[in-house]
């Protein structure tokens, strides 16, 4: 029989999390604690919380994303599973976020500055500046016609210079593109 663990009902307020899709066996002979008007339940442990949901990512006050598992499940809810020790505090005033590109996915996405996997060079921006370049990032990988301007025939070099430089410098796009294009032709 689970023995209840409940965590602090403010414990999730403004908070960002990463969760991990886990299979529906993971939740086996555990106790719905709580279920959200939205239609997500939760299942707490003295390790962490799992989530079955159907929709992820701006939670009211929060930010909590799923990775999900690299066979894609079928169903449109998902469970993921986090350690307590990964919910960090959020906010929309403080340079909380940096930027992360996963090179073998051609992806990118926000992480929280806690996260231990930050590599200290990627530069800290509040939510809505890391917004901002989520998108300049995301239009790279997903546009060509900003290439026609470069003398450069290795569209996938340009994408990996302009984007690390995007991701650790507070230099804009067009001060980016400009310097490169300039080293480019000497």
């Amino acid at each position: 029989m689970q023995k209840n663990y409940k965590p602090h009902p403010n414990s999730f307020k403004n908070t960002f999390c990463v969760f991990h899709e886990v299979l529906p066996d993971a939740i086996d002979g555990l106790k719905v604690q709580y279920e959200s008007k939205a239609g997500s339940s939760y299942y707490y442990t003295p390790e962490g919380m799992y989530r079955l949901s159907n929709h992820w990512g701006r939670l009211a006050n929060s930010k909590w994303r799923l990775i999900a598992m690299e066979s894609e499940t079928a169903s449109k809810f998902k469970i993921g599973f986090a350690k307590w020790d990964c919910f960090y505090p959020d906010n929309a005033t403080e340079k909380l976020y940096y930027i992360a590109m996963d090179q073998d996915k051609n992806t990118v996405n926000y992480q929280h500055k806690m996260n231990p996997d930050y590599n200290q060079k990627a530069v800290l921006r509040n939510s809505a500046d890391t917004t901002k370049r989520i998108k300049q990032i995301r239009n790279l990988l997903e546009l060509t016609s900003w290439a026609k301007y470069f003398d450069c025939d290795d569209i996938s070099l340009l994408r990996k210079l302009i984007i690390e430089e995007l991701i650790n410098t507070n230099k804009s796009l067009e001060a980016i593109k400009r310097e490169i294009a300039e080293k480019l032709v000497q």
